[in-house]
Parts: C-alpha cells; sequence; structure tokens
C-alpha cells in the first residue's frame, strides 16, 4: 500500500550518513559556495587595493629617504671637514661618527629605522662605521647580494640607488650614497614590516568589516535559500527513507510552490506509484530475499549456495477426489487455504520455495525479519506446521457452519451436495526434514526460478506422505529434533520417536518423529506416551506379540499401522527394526 508521508519538523544538518556514503545538502552548497564567493571577492579586492597602496607608499617612502640621506650627506661632508681640521685624530673621529647618528636618529619616527655608514674593504662583509638606529649595534653588515649591487653599481659609475637588506635578521628598504669624503657608503632604511604596519591594520580593520556584513548577509540568504529550497530536504529525506524501507513511497508536497522543485517532487510520485504497482506484482511472484536482492543490486543472477536450511512440505490429502468432485471450483478452495497457511509460514519467517497444484513446499533459515528476535529456524518451521494444521481445521470448522445452516433452511441434502460438502472439508499433512541444500535462481536469463534442491527436501515430501499411514499431524526427522534441542531449549514440543523407516532409495534407517506440543500433553496422553514407547521397543526388537498387546492399550492414532504389522505375532526374519517403505 502506497502511504503519504507526513512532514516532520526535524534538526536539519548539512551532512547525513547513508551506509558509508556521505549525503551533503544542496542548500548547505550553495550557501557555502556562496558565502566563500563573497569572502573571497571582497578580500581580493582588498588585497588589490593593499598592493596598489604599497606601490605608492614605496614611492613616498623612497622620496623621504632621500631627502633624510641628502640632509645626512651634507651634515656629513661638514663633520668630515671638522674630523680634518682636529688633524684626523680618532677622538675626532668618534665624535664626528657620534654627532651624525644623533642627527640621524632626529629623522626617525619608527623604532627600527636605520642609518648605517658602511666601508667595504671585502665583498663578504663591510665595516659599520657608524649606526643610528634603536637596536642593538652591529660591527659588520654582512648581506652579501647588498654588497655586491652596491660594488657592481659603483663599477658601473653610479654612486647611489635604492636597496634591499637584511639587517639584524630583518627585511630592510632604504636608500644609498657614497661619501668620497669618508670613503664609505651612508645607508638610510626602514624595516618594511614595521613600515606596512599601518596598512596591515587597516586591512585588518576591513576584513573584520567584511566579515561582519558577509555574516549580517549569509544569516539573511540562509534563510531565503531554506525555505525556496525546503522541499529538496524533504525530498532527500523521504528518497532515503525509502531506500532503507526498501518500500516506495508518496511524497508530501503541501504547501510548495510551483517551481521547478515542486516538478521534480510530482514527477517522483508519478514514478514512485508505478513502480510501487510493480514492486506489490513482482512480490507476489517471488520471494523476499529475491525482491530485496533485486532491488539492491539491480540485478538478479543464476547463482546459488549451500545452505543449512529447514524445509517444510504441506499436501492436501484426498486431492484427487476433491478436484473430481469439485472440479474447476477446487481453485477457490486452495486459494482459500492458501491464503491463510503462506501468511502463518511468513508469520514464522519462513518463504515459499514452490507451490505445486495442493502441495506448498516452504523453506527457514533464509531470513530473519528485521526487529524480531532470531528463532530457530526448525522451531519455527513445526510452529508453522501446527498453525497450517489450525489454519485447515478453521476452514473446516467454517464449512461444517455453512453445512449447518444449510440443512436447517432447506433440509436434507442431495447426495451430490453430501460428495461437495466432504470434498471441501481440507485437511493437510505436514512433513519437515532440515540440512545441507542448495538455495539460488536457475533456469535461463529469459525465463528462471528461486528453488531449494536436495535430498532433504525430498525426504520432507516423503515425511508428509507418511501422515497418511501413521495418521498424524506432523512428522519430522532426528535432525529437526536435535536442531530444536540444541539451538532452542526453551521449545515446548515433546518428540515422540514413532518409528524407523528405510525408504525406496535409501540404504539405511530413518527415525522419524512427532512433536507433541507440552501445552495439549495432559496425564491420560502421558500414560499413552508411555506405553507406545514401551511397545516401540520390543516392536524394535522382534517382540511382536508382546509389542501388539502394548499397542492395543495405547490410545493414539498411531497405534492402528502398527497393530497392523505386529497382528500375526511374529516378526519377518532378519528383522532389524526397520521398516522398508515401498513408495517414494
Amino acid at each position: 500500500m502506497v502511504i503519504k508521508m507526513p512532514q516532520t519538523s526535524k534538526k536539519k544538518s548539512n551532512f547525513k550518513k547513508f551506509g558509508n556514503t556521505k549525503v551533503t545538502s544542496i542548500t548547505g552548497r550553495i550557501i557555502i559556495i556562496f558565502t566563500i564567493s563573497i569572502l573571497v571577492a571582497c578580500f581580493t579586492s582588498n588585497y588589490i587595493n593593499l598592493a596598489l597602496n604599497r606601490t605608492e607608499q614605496i614611492k613616498m617612502m623612497k622620496e623621504l629617504l632621500v631627502n633624510d640621506l641628502k640632509e645626512l650627506y651634507d651634515f656629513s661632508n661638514s663633520q668630515y671637514d671638522i674630523y680634518e681640521y682636529a688633524n684626523e685624530s680618532p677622538a675626532a673621529f668618534r665624535s664626528s661618527m657620534k654627532a651624525i647618528e644623533t642627527r640621524a636618529i632626529r629623522q626617525f619616527k619608527k623604532k627600527k629605522s636605520v642609518t648605517l655608514g658602511i666601508q667595504i674593504k671585502d665583498l663578504r662583509r663591510a665595516t659599520i662605521i657608524l649606526q643610528a638606529s634603536k637596536i642593538p649595534k652591529r660591527h659588520y653588515f654582512t648581506d652579501r647580494n647588498a654588497l655586491q649591487k652596491i660594488v657592481d653599481q659603483t663599477r658601473h659609475g653610479i654612486s647611489d640607488g635604492t636597496l634591499s637588506f637584511m639587517f639584524n635578521g630583518e627585511e630592510y628598504y632604504g636608500v644609498y650614497k657614497w661619501i668620497p669624503k669618508w670613503d664609505a657608503f651612508l645607508i638610510r632604511a626602514e624595516e618594511l614590516n614595521e613600515f606596512y604596519q599601518d596598512s596591515w591594520l587597516i586591512f585588518r580593520d576591513i576584513s573584520i568589516f567584511i566579515a561582519l556584513i558577509t555574516l549580517i548577509c549569509t544569516v539573511i540568504g540562509i534563510y531565503f535559500i531554506r525555505h525556496i529550497t525546503r522541499f529538496i530536504g524533504i525530498i532527500t529525506d523521504s528518497i532515503m527513507t525509502m531506500v532503507q524501507s526498501q518500500q516506495m513511497d508518496l511524497i508530501s508536497l503541501e504547501g510548495a510552490t510551483n517551481d521547478n522543485i515542486t516538478f521534480l517532487g510530482m514527477a517522483f510520485n508519478s514514478l514512485s506509484s508505478s513502480i510501487n504497482n510493480l514492486l506489490t506484482v513482482f512480490r507476489r511472484f517471488v520471494n523476499k530475499d529475491v525482491a530485496n536482492q533485486a532491488y539492491q543490486e539491480k540485478i538478479v543472477l543464476l547463482k546459488g549456495e549451500q545452505k543449512e536450511l529447514t524445509i517444510l512440505f504441506s499436501d492436501i490429502k484426498s486431492f484427487t477426489t476433491m478436484t473430481e468432485t469439485l472440479g474447476t471450483d477446487i481453485i477457490d478452495i486452495l486459494n482459500l487455504h492458501y491464503q491463510r497457511a503462506i501468511r502463518v509460514i511468513f508469520q514464522n519467517d519462513g518463504i515459499i520455495g514452490s507451490i505445486i497444484g495442493d502441495a506448498v513446499l516452504a523453506v527457514f533459515g533464509i531470513q530473519i525479519e528485521e526487529g524480531r528476535k532470531p528463532v530457530n529456524k526448525s522451531y519455527q518451521a513445526v510452529l508453522a506446521g501446527y498453525e497450517i494444521q489450525k489454519v485447515a481445521r478453521m476452514l473446516r470448522d467454517e464449512m461444517q457452519l455453512r453445512y449447518e445452516e444449510i440443512v436447517r433452511v432447506k433440509g436434507k441434502l442431495t447426495e451430490e451436495e453430501e460428495q461437495i460438502y466432504h470434498a471441501v472439508l481440507v485437511e493437510v499433512g505436514v512433513g519437515i526434514d532440515g540440512g545441507s541444500v542448495f538455495y539460488g535462481n536457475i533456469g535461463s536469463y529469459e525465463r528462471m526460478t528461486n528453488t531449494v534442491i536436495g535430498d532433504n527436501v525430498n525426504a520432507a515430501s516423503r515425511l508428509e506422505g507418511l501422515t497418511r499411514f501413521y495418521k498424524v499431524p506432523v512428522i519430522c526427522s532426528q535432525y529437526i529434533k536435535e536442531d530444536i534441542e540444541k539451538n532452542q531449549p526453551e521449545h515446548d514440543f515433546y518428540f515422540l520417536e514413532i518409528d524407523t523407516v528405510q525408504v525406496k532409495g535409501k540404504t539405511v534407517g530413518q527415525k522419524i518423529y512427532w512433536p507433541i506440543p507440552q501445552t495439549g500433553i495432559n496425564d491420560a496422553l502421558k500414560q499413552n506416551l508411555e506405553r507406545f514407547d514401551q511397545a516401540r521397543t520390543l516392536y524394535y526388537q522382534g517382540a511382536w506379540q508382546e509389542a501388539y498387546q502394548l499397542f492395543q492399550q495405547t490410545n493414539l492414532p498411531v497405534r492402528e499401522e502398527f497393530m497392523k504389522r505386529t497382528g500375526s505375532g511374529q516378526a519377518p526374519e532378519n528383522w532389524r527394526g526397520i521398516w522398508n517403505l515401498e513408495t517414494k
């Protein structure tokens, strides 16, 4: 049935997990891409503006440094005259250098500004004869690239210019000029990071402002985008729920606007209805595990595998007589019976292996319905066997009530009507066996069927046939008994060993059991069961005369077959306790 899924208000997340795959929300992607685009555009334009401004700052800085350098150049020449007038004494040299440094410091506006006087005797390092700065003094200038540039420019007759260099572990930009009198180069420079600090602060403030505006726009954008695309999330959540439940449903589009998203949802609903109808028909013809395989793998292959399964075979007794009496109306009786019998098989986690006229083959152990506690497959098969007997009995009771009603209204029935009445009284037998069997798909890719193949399948059919001989509703094998006792310790069945039989085509005997519900065992039945066990033991031992007497005292339906066998009082020659059946 197609169910309309209601809208639920849940906390939305941009990331969801489906299996091992992370599913991202398209709404989240739009918002993230939109936000990143705004930020990139704003920050890029801001950075380009900063870079262009820095070019102008460099020009302005160069002009200021040149002015400072000219002033110091003139002052240095004046100090050389004083130094020369003092006979170039060491004290006069130090006094002149100190005066130049003092004059240079007055020009500084930043903490890391520097004025250097260097004499180049070796390209590896130059001697610093003066250093005007607020940073620790150095004795040597060691930036070889800068020294090489100064020397190269001097060789080409260029005695001044701009210079980038490393000093005190930091990058500087400045101007230099050759002072012939002092045989030295005078350098005026500024540390770049300090020089750019103001522009960086402006860039930071603008960036914060951009981020705040973007955040506000993003919040507003999120609201409108989520509202516009809200049905994308509803459609996605609905489809993910359908995939997990493997049930096609309709998506609720109540309140949706007439846009392409709504059209997408409507198109899906139309497709969902068609697929749901096809799946419903498909699942009526194949088992649930095959339908799941087709749904998940998108293909059903011709393959199978050996599995440990339990097989239940149920057959309608006297079906030939029923068919002769009812004709084509037998289909109505079969459908009425199978409608109920198949339901109880499904309720016990069984699947239908095949339906052949009056017989149904059920398989247990293939799958366990989600959310249900695992139950032993053989135990489920025995439960299903008795429930099949129950629904058959209910059908007979319904027919009995209709019969009584017709008799009450019409009076005596005709002979033909009596035959019809007895024909619709459905009685079934159930045989159960298990073990390793082949389960899978056989046939061709044009036409295939899902089936189960193995000796245990045939054995279940033979056990069902034995219910007619022993007149019990359900017969199972020793495998079923041991599987239940081992893996379902809290079972409520008493397994009565009926006989050891050897069917046609087999070389060994097989013990067969009647699983009796414990709830139906009273003191009288318990005594009969004990008496039957004693009689069966004597029967196995060949003491048929004593066994016959005990069978006579046993009030069980199974005794009739044994009384026929032991009525002579003499066991066959070479008796091994195994009864040979001539039919398969």
